[in-house]
């Protein structure tokens, strides 16, 4: 769960990263065209378009009203002036009004409406409009030059006759507008040109009433400009139409800041996204080479050097711990280790199993291979001089056969109930029995063995009956085991102390002898499968597996064997059986 979070973030982050950075390219797109639309605008709207950005970005702080310096800077390097307005008519804010010391700080209603109807302030055009986002509403006038209209009326002024071109100074005039790329135009009132000079008519033929206005107000839309100027005296129009010259018109600075932020704000988010890439793309990636390495030594069987040193100072700092690329795989690292530690132990155990039973069947041929030569050796004898031998050599033959053939029976008696133990309690017959009458028969057996007459055997019981849950005949079984084992491994004169009760709520066996006792190697090796010392003088003197039986026996009931045993001191054989209830 946790290295399936720490990826989970990882990945997310990244994700945020790469979204924040389209989000961040798209805005700066969307910026860039904002600012096209804008500029493309205020181009062909200059300088009614500029008035229209002006109120738009004018704001009044404690009382104070603010324009942006860029226009500031404009106004004045194009010889332009502006004029803030209030409701009573007072001028509150001016830009570059210096250059018209006629401007009033102060306008009537007749002097605001003239210009507003005029569209001029003496030889100044002026464009007008009303703010309402203030906090009161405001009147901007933007007054500049219009040296088209100018050169219209200085040329109406120089060749006007009762409001057409003088008859005497049209030649003059055409010439002169021929020169200059422009052409007049000269309406009566119906709006029937009446008189044209300059340039052939095809230049600019008849044009609709709204396609002038649009000339006269979105001049960069086409590509000449219109100057009009109306004689008041004749009723008569002229319009002098100019080719049109692009204005040089300065990109919006705050629309370039903010595109200029978002374009540096992307190029952050971008360098940054890649160096998160490559640093992720290493972080992921040198831990799976080294995790690839692992597993092949792994399949190599090489479980103890699955971290070479090499790749220990990769994944570990000098104090032990791991380093940052390795963390996120720490949990990996660890089942690695935990991993090859079991697959080495596992090895281990398997080379430890191989050799116990290469040795016990070692010693297993070598203790059938003992009798069968003996049972041979008789054999031979008997079959190629049967007559030589008198009565009391045949039994003596007889016995020592069939003691070589009981020791061999009980071997393969033992292999056969070993076999069945591996199965455990499937094929236990348990039944509730009286665990303290079971042993103390089992005692009395040896009591009245006649064959055992220099053992002590001793028995202490309960007051009352102890029952358990078991096999009768594999506890007898164990008992035979413990009992024998006792006598067998201990010179003659021994006590053998057997002694039934509850410990700790539980029921035991304690099998206890003054002989000779163990050491500690062979305390340690007794419950293995073939651990005797085996030589060939005590061939017969038991097959070697009884106390490997006698505990697979307790594990088959669910109990626990235990020994403790000191040299010259004897030995104690504990058995402790499993808890019944309800019994």
């Amino acid at each position: 769960m946790k290295i399936r979070r720490r990826i989970a973030f990882h990945l997310t982050y990244q994700f945020i990263l790469y979204a924040l950075l389209i989000q961040a390219i798209g805005l700066f797109l969307l910026f860039m065209f904002l600012q096209k639309t804008i500029d493309d605008d205020l181009r062909r709207n200059f300088p009614n378009g500029a008035l229209t950005s002006i109120t738009t970005e004018v704001s009044m702080r404690n009382g104070e009203i603010k324009v942006p310096s860029h226009w500031i800077n404009l106004l004045k390097e194009r010889g332009m002036w502006l004029q803030i307005i209030n409701k009573e008519g007072n001028v509150i804010y001016d830009i570059n009004s210096a250059i018209v010391p006629s401007l009033p700080s102060s306008y009537s209603v007749a002097q605001l409406l003239n210009i507003q109807e005029s569209g001029k302030y003496e030889d100044y055009s002026v464009h007008s409009q009303m703010d309402f986002n203030l906090s009161q509403t405001q009147l901007f006038l933007l007054g500049y030059k219009n040296p088209d209209l100018d050169l219209l009326i200085n040329l109406f002024n120089s060749y006007q006759s009762n409001g057409l071109v003088s008859s005497s100074k049209l030649s003059e005039l055409s010439t002169q507008l021929m020169e200059s790329g422009r052409y007049l135009q000269v309406t009566d009132e119906a709006g029937t040109t009446v008189q044209s000079a300059g340039k052939s008519s095809s230049f600019y033929p008849n044009k609709a009433t709204l396609e002038i206005l649009e000339m006269q107000q979105a001049p960069a839309n086409t590509d000449r400009n219109i100057a009009v100027y109306r004689d008041p005296h004749t009723a008569k129009t002229w319009m002098l139409y100019s080719p049109n010259a692009v204005e040089n018109i300065p990109k919006q600075p705050v629309v370039q800041s903010l595109v200029r932020a978002i374009y540096w704000l992307a190029i952050f988010i971008f360098v940054f996204s890649l160096a998160v890439s490559v640093w992720h793309g290493y972080r992921y990636g040198q831990p799976l080479i080294l995790f690839v390495s692992w597993f092949q030594r792994l399949s190599q069987g090489h479980y103890d050097q699955v971290l070479t040193e090499k790749d220990r100072r990769k994944v570990f700092k000098r104090n032990g711990k791991l380093k940052i690329s390795y963390k996120l795989y720490s949990e990996v690292i660890q089942t690695f280790y935990h991993m090859a530690e079991q697959m080495a132990h596992t090895e281990k155990e398997r080379k430890r199993l191989e050799n116990a039973q290469e040795e016990w069947m070692s010693g297993i041929s070598h203790d059938l291979r003992t009798p069968l030569a003996t049972i041979q050796g008789y054999g031979y004898m008997l079959a190629n001089q049967p007559g030589q031998w008198d009565q009391e050599e045949l039994q003596v033959m007889g016995t020592m056969i069939r003691e070589k053939g009981d020791y061999m029976l009980e071997l393969i008696t033992d292999f056969s109930l070993i076999n069945q133990l591996k199965h455990g309690a499937s094929l236990m017959k348990v039944h509730k029995l009286d665990l303290e009458e079971l042993v103390r028969r089992a005692v009395l057996k040896y009591v009245n063995d006649a064959t055992m007459s220099d053992c002590d055997f001793t028995y202490e019981g309960t007051d009352q009956a102890l029952y358990v849950q078991a096999d009768d005949n594999w506890l007898q079984r164990l008992m035979d085991n413990l009992l024998s084992n006792a006598v067998k491994h201990n010179p003659p004169g021994i006590t053998v102390n057997v002694t039934v009760g509850i410990m700790n709520n539980a029921p035991y066996i304690k099998v206890a002898d003054n002989g000779t006792g163990m050491d500690e190697i062979t305390q340690q090796n007794l419950f293995k499968r073939y651990y005797r010392g085996t030589n060939t003088e005590e061939s017969t003197a038991g097959s070697g597996i009884g106390m490997s039986i006698a505990k697979a026996i307790v594990d088959a009931h669910g109990g626990e064997i235990k020994v403790r045993s000191t040299l010259g001191q004897g030995t104690e054989i504990l058995i402790l059986l499993p808890q019944k209830h309800n019994l």
